[in-house]
């Protein structure tokens, strides 16, 4: 029998689009954890499958099943965080039932403490503190920027601030959804979350693919530790987010659209919907939106915790209530997307890059990069740095530049040793790799990728075979166990690196190594086993001696 309270909650849901992860939501935000009693109620309510629901509810971490549940603290233990104390924060809260969790998405500035809905952050419990998203600083070469342009400007999160959706406007009123794609491809944007496919390109596969309602998604999973650029974008400029998906969905004939924000980021969640409620408010969102034929609305869903989530199949899977692995492909989101219906997916940064194109031209846009490279890229740099934080830097620019003269280099005097990028699925640089420049062309050239655009920074003091443990480790955890390449093979790596198995000898270790990730690299579903391997790789190509040295011990 389904109690009145819960039923009321089911029947709000059940009719919306996308309900199942907002109405688990609902009931851990009543209760603080969801009870079998509760996942019964659902299942009839909803006529799903109790042992389907049960999965994946359970999938997410941090949906909790018992008490204390949602009102217990959560310590970030990610790589950064583990750099500067997380351990000891953990131990220190363990006391009032504290939990760890996985990178949480504020590298630029540890440890924090999720405790409800409220964010603190601090090395200690003494110095805990609840405080805003830092703004990014101001680039210091005094060049011009395209996303953070206006971010710094005050009152930017609200309508009047922002200065209105000018981009969109012009769109609705003087150009065809060609014209604007043809901007967009003539700019050379490209996905900013990782992938780096051209945007004008799918959103023309979208334009042009049978079928309705077509959808916008913007993914604001950002679950790649080091990665937290979007974080800022949304807190601070979240009207650029919205209006880049209004341009992507009056351009490809979509009429609705969803945010997919991260568990982690709860502050966001009040200032997405207040944005949304404004740009409804003055008919830029809804029905006829400036008295044309184009409707679209946007929707906010939360996510509950998964870093697999934050690949594009993974996430569909999700939004739509199901358990969410990571989808066969082909066919392709552009196509066979929510609901299998024609889905352009896309991350903020490369949402929010749009309205400053469509305002400012595509040849503003590639003037904005280096040599033949086209526009810019947010860096989020964090670890053993001097000035951690979120940059714009024009593509091209030398590594050494943004870490030295643009962050300080690391802290004490110390040399660096090694940077991860891509986040962490990039694997090590180190040495002469040094010597990139930031686009796709130099840096995989070293075997690695700029990615989503996260480095994080290891001072000469740091043991590199412990910090490949820890993001092996971190990997293994996140596998979401589709395939087994990926499910077995990131835990026998982090066994490896631990020194928990394997051969004794350098050349025997490494070749067992090496074979691991061959096979991940060749058959793995997703992105996750395909990068996990390169983490090895690249400690084997910088430091041998280390692992020697860890062998030998």
């Amino acid at each position: 029998m389904t109690s009145p309270r819960t039923q009321e909650l089911i029947e709000h849901w059940r009719d919306q689009p996308a309900p199942l992860l907002s109405l688990l939501h609902a009931l851990h935000d009543r209760d603080g954890f969801l009870s079998d009693g509760v996942l019964r109620e659902v299942a009839r309510g909803l006529r799903a499958p109790l042992a389907d629901l049960y999965g994946t509810v359970t999938f997410y971490h941090h949906f909790a099943r018992f008490p204390p549940g949602k009102s217990a603290p959560r310590v970030c233990t990610g790589p950064v965080c583990r750099l500067r104390g997380a351990d000891a924060l953990l131990d220190e809260l363990r006391k009032d039932g504290a939990t760890p969790m996985a990178c949480s998405g504020r590298c630029d500035e540890p440890i924090p403490v999720l405790t409800g809905d409220e964010v603190h952050v601090g090395v200690d419990s003494a110095s805990l503190v609840n405080r805003p998203t830092p703004l990014p600083a101001v680039r210091p070469d005094g060049g011009e920027e395209c996303v953070f342009g206006g971010i710094r400007d005050a009152g930017r999160a609200k309508l009047a601030g922002y200065g209105g959706w000018a981009a969109l406007e012009r769109a609705v009123r003087e150009q065809s959804s060609e014209q604007v794609i043809a901007t967009i491809t003539d700019s050379g944007l490209a996905g900013r979350g990782g992938a780096c496919f051209l945007t004008g390109t799918k959103w023309n596969a979208v334009l042009e693919a049978p079928g309705e309602p077509k959808t916008i998604v913007c993914n604001a999973d950002e679950g790649e530790p080091g990665c937290f650029k979007d974080r800022v974008l949304l807190d601070h400029d979240p009207h650029a987010v919205l209006e880049g998906m209004a341009l992507a969905a009056y351009a490809t004939g979509a009429t609705q659209g969803f945010v997919y924000l991260r568990y982690e980021y709860p502050q966001t969640m009040p200032i997405l919907e207040a944005a949304i409620a404004e740009a409804e408010a003055v008919g830029l969102l809804g029905e006829r939106i400036l008295g044309s034929d184009f409707s679209f609305r946007i929707h906010v869903r939360r996510g509950a915790g998964a870093y697999i989530c934050g690949e594009e199949g993974s996430l569909l899977n999700s939004l739509e209530g199901k358990h969410p692995f990571p989808r066969n492909r082909p066919p392709f989101p552009v196509t066979h997307g929510y609901n299998d219906k024609p889905t352009v997916v896309n991350n903020v940064e490369t949402l929010a890059s749009a309205p400053p194109i469509v305002r400012n031209g595509a040849e503003w846009y590639r003037g904005l990069g280096l040599g033949d490279h086209a526009g810019t890229k947010l860096i989020s740099l964090s670890g053993d740095i001097a000035r951690p934080g979120n940059y714009e830097v024009p593509i091209g620019l030398p590594l050494r530049t943004l870490l030295d003269d643009w962050a300080g280099g690391a802290p004490g005097g110390k040399a660096i040793k090694a940077v991860t990028m891509a986040g962490l699925s990039g694997g090590f640089l180190a040495g002469d790799d040094f010597a990139v420049t930031l686009d796709e062309p130099s840096i995989r050239a070293r075997g690695s990728f700029l990615g989503a655009g996260g480095i994080i920074v290891y001072d000469e003091t740091r043991d590199m075979v412990v910090a490949a443990h820890d993001v092996m480790k971190f990997f293994a955890h996140e596998s979401c166990g589709k395939c087994f390449p990926c499910r077995i093979g990131t835990q026998r790596l982090t066994e490896r690196l631990a020194g928990e198995a394997g051969p004794a000898s350098l050349a025997d270790w490494q070749s067992e190594v090496v074979d691991i990730g061959t096979t991940m690299k060749a058959t793995s579903a997703c992105g996750l086993g395909m990068a996990a391997p390169l983490v090895t790789e690249s400690l084997l190509r910088c430091f041998p001696e280390e692992v020697e040295k860890h062998l030998g011990a």
